[in-house]
């Protein structure tokens, strides 16, 4: 079982493998400077040993039902990502969080993998509520629930430490029952 969707104009998202740690660890630290203002898992992220602990995580959520961590691959190369954080089946909730390297910025990819991702999650596995949550500061990284239908449902203060300070995060989210799709 593996998760893979074809976004269309070369883009597509899939599951992480061992294999991808290599390209991964790259595409960290080609972007180091700006991830880490925002993703407080950038400055713990210090090998591809590192890496692969984390596919090796994801793996395992992936195989118990729990929602998929994908690399975002555009024209066959590795620019960021877009996951699951581990499905809370109780509650039948979960949220997502993305990355891409910024020379792809400002072209709707993340939004379009987003949106390919919701769809798994809403119509696939059967999830009622999925969350994202964005540094208020980060514009770009919020437009995206934005452009996708989601309610800005609140702020958390200081709720998050990224490497020299405390973010507070605004909490987007999503009911089943709203989500239309997108293409």
């Amino acid at each position: 079982m593996t998760f893979r969707r074809v976004i269309g104009d070369g883009i597509e998202i899939r599951q992480f493998e061992l294999a991808d740690a290599g390209a991964v660890f790259a595409s960290v630290e080609r972007n180091r400077e700006y991830l880490r203002e925002w993703l407080p898992w950038v400055d713990a992220t210090h090998s591809p040993d590192d890496v692969r602990r984390f596919i090796s995580r994801s793996l395992e959520q992936f195989r118990n039902n729990q929602g998929p961590s994908a690399g975002i691959w555009l024209d066959g190369a590795l620019n960021g990502s877009v996951g699951c954080h581990p499905i809370d089946w109780a509650d039948r909730c979960c949220s997502i969080g993305y990355w891409l390297d910024p020379a792809h910025r400002g072209k709707g990819v993340v939004t379009r993998c987003c949106a390919s991702l919701l769809d798994y999650l809403f119509n696939g596995v059967g999830v009622h509520r999925v969350e994202i949550r964005c540094g208020t500061g980060n514009t770009a990284s919020c437009a995206i629930p934005a452009r996708l239908g989601f309610t800005r449902e609140g702020i958390l203060y200081e709720a998050q430490w990224v490497p020299d300070r405390w973010v507070d995060l605004v909490v987007w989210g999503m009911l089943k029952q709203n989500w239309k799709g997108r293409k």
